[in-house]
C-alpha cells in the first residue's frame, strides 16, 4: 500500500513538473526573439550599468538583450512610450513630467506606455572643475560655461532649471559625459555639472589626470531648490568617491528606476526583475551604483505604474509597494 501511494506520489509529481514545463515553454514562445535597452552616453552611469543589465538578461532570460545609446532618460521615455526599445532606465523626475505630460513633456501629451520593472540607484547631482579655476561653489557659477550633459538627459533637463532657480546666469553646454570631461580638460568649458550613480567614469578621469576641485550646493542653496523642484530629495556623495573629494557632499538627487513597455509579456517581465533583483553581487562587479538596486527601494517609486509581472515578483518576496505606483 505504502509502495502504491509513493508511485502515485512520484507520478502526480511528474504530471506537475511536465505541466509546469510546458506552460512554461508555451509563455515563452509568446516572448519577442530580442530587445533593446535605452541607455545614455558614454562616459554616464547609465552606459555602463546598461551593459551589465543587458549582459545579466541575455543569460538568464535566453534572449538577446542589446543597448541602445541615447540622450538619457527624457529620450529613453519617448523610446519606450513609442515601442521603440522595449526596456530603458529613466530617473524619476524626467519621468514625472512625462507621466502627467507636464514641462518638458507639455506637448506630447501624458505618457503612459512605460511601466516600472525595478529600482536602479539614487542620482546626485555634484560638480567638478580644474583646480586652476578658482572656482569652488555653485554661487562661483555666475557668468560661467558649464557643460551638463546631454540636452534630453536628466543633467541637461534639470540643471538649466537650477540655475534658474538660484538665480545664476550660466552658459550651458550640451554633450555626451565623456565630451563633456575633455572639454573641461581643454579650457572650453569652466565646470562640468552632472548626475548619475557614482562614481561618475568620465570625473574619474577627469580626477586622475588633472588636479581636481570637486564642489556642492550650500545647505540654503539645497532648501530653494527643493522648493522650487519638490520631485527632488536629499542625497549624499560620500567622501573619498573621488581621490580630490575630502569631504561629503550633502546635495539633491532623484531616484532611478528600470522601465520596459506596457505590453511586454508578465511572465517575461516576471523573469526580468528577478534576474536583476537576485543577482546584486554580479550587479555590483559592473559598477558600485548596483548596491541600492535591492528590493527595499522599489517603495521609491510613488508614481510610475509598475508593470504586472514586477508586482508578482515584489509580493512574493513580500516588498512593499506605493499604492501610488499600482
Amino acid at each position: 500500500m505504502a509502495n502504491r501511494m509513493f508511485s502515485k506520489m512520484v507520478v502526480a509529481a511528474a504530471v506537475a513538473l511536465t505541466a509546469a514545463t510546458g506552460a512554461m515553454a508555451a509563455d515563452k514562445s509568446k516572448w519577442p526573439k530580442s530587445l533593446t535597452l535605452a541607455t545614455a552616453s558614454v562616459g554616464g552611469t547609465y552606459f555602463v550599468y546598461g551593459g551589465v543589465v543587458a549582459t545579466l538578461l541575455t543569460e538568464k532570460l535566453g534572449i538577446q538583450v542589446s543597448t541602445q545609446q541615447s540622450q538619457g532618460p527624457v529620450s529613453n521615455l519617448m523610446l519606450v512610450n513609442s515601442g521603440k526599445t522595449e526596456l530603458g532606465m529613466t530617473t524619476m523626475g524626467p519621468a514625472l513630467h512625462a507621466w502627467n505630460g507636464t514641462q518638458w513633456a507639455k506637448d506630447n501629451g501624458k505618457m503612459r506606455n512605460m511601466r516600472a520593472a525595478f529600482p536602479m540607484y539614487d542620482t546626485p547631482f555634484h560638480f567638478v572643475t580644474l583646480k586652476s579655476s578658482g572656482i569652488k561653489s555653485v554661487a562661483d557659477l555666475n557668468g560661467k560655461t558649464v557643460g551638463v550633459g546631454p540636452k534630453a538627459g536628466t543633467c541637461g533637463t534639470y540643471f538649466p532649471m537650477m540655475f534658474d532657480a538660484l538665480g545664476l546666469k550660466v552658459t550651458v553646454r550640451y554633450g555626451g559625459a565623456s565630451d563633456m570631461g575633455n572639454q573641461l580638460g581643454d579650457g572650453l568649458i569652466d565646470v562640468f555639472a552632472f548626475c548619475a550613480g557614482v562614481p561618475i567614469s568620465a570625473f574619474s578621469a577627469i580626477d586622475a589626470t588633472k588636479p581636481a576641485q570637486f564642489f556642492t550646493y550650500t545647505g540654503a542653496e539645497i532648501a530653494k531648490l527643493k522648493q522650487a523642484m519638490p520631485e527632488l530629495s536629499d542625497s549624499v556623495i560620500p567622501k573619498g568617491t573621488y581621490t580630490s573629494q575630502t569631504e561629503d557632499h550633502k546635495t539633491v538627487g532623484l531616484f532611478n528606476f528600470f522601465m520596459v513597455h506596457k505590453d511586454l509579456p508578465d511572465d517575461l517581465v516576471y523573469e526580468l526583475t528577478k534576474a536583476v533583483m537576485e543577482n546584486n553581487a554580479r550587479m555590483v562587479q559592473g559598477h558600485k551604483a548596483a548596491k541600492e538596486t535591492v528590493s527595499a527601494n522599489a517603495g521609491a517609486n510613488s508614481f510610475l505604474t509598475f508593470h504586472p509581472g514586477a508586482v508578482k515578483y515584489f509580493k512574493e518576496k513580500g516588498v512593499k509597494l506605493n499604492p501610488g505606483a499600482l
